[in-house]
């Protein structure tokens, strides 16, 4: 286990409910999506940690936002810096903007940002392999949610990796 893992799983991550079993075991398969498709270090680190503030989907975080610095001292300013922004995210917001380079709304502060041509591809990347993994692993969540995902992975399409695009293609046929 790595020392990441064992922060996470200090935390509570190793017994919190999330389909496919654990909330661990999804960030440690979405890292390892992340890592199949090529992704750099920080971005694989983040997909570990994605979850660990919460998201506007997943609202149960593991650190408090108020507590970035930690998590900073464990994945790095990089790869915390991808965390935040995927947890921060005002996904009702955000998710129809994006791919028109508008601004992301932070959920926590009411800010609005306008990412640079990076921090969108993480973004992407980190949405993509979270979602794959829910809804490979949820049948209720993918009847409900798969069509608009399709159709949201469709327009961020520009600022995605092939191997990305290959999986969702995949994925949804």
């Amino acid at each position: 286990m790595t020392d990441v893992e064992e922060f996470l799983v200090a935390r509570g991550a190793e017994e919190m409910p999330h389909p496919g079993g654990t909330l661990l075991a999804h960030l440690c398969r979405t890292r390892d999506m992340l890592a199949s498709w090529g992704a750099r270090p920080a971005l694989c680190l983040a997909g570990l940690a994605h979850a660990a503030y919460g998201t506007d989907g997943f609202p149960q975080g593991l650190v408090e936002v108020a507590a970035r610095p930690t998590l900073v001292e464990v994945i790095g300013p990089e790869a915390e810096e991808i965390v935040y922004r995927y947890g921060s995210c005002d996904r009702g917001f955000s998710y129809p903007r994006l791919h028109n380079g508008g601004p992301m709304r932070d959920r926590f502060t009411g800010a609005e940002i306008s990412p640079d041509g990076r921090q969108v591809r993480d973004f992407v990347e980190l949405t993509v392999a979270s979602e794959l993994d829910v809804l490979t692993h949820n049948d209720d969540l993918r009847a409900e949610h798969g069509a608009g995902l399709r159709g949201l992975f469709t327009a961020w399409r520009p600022y995605a990796s092939g191997p990305a695009i290959a999986a969702v293609t995949e994925f949804f046929g």
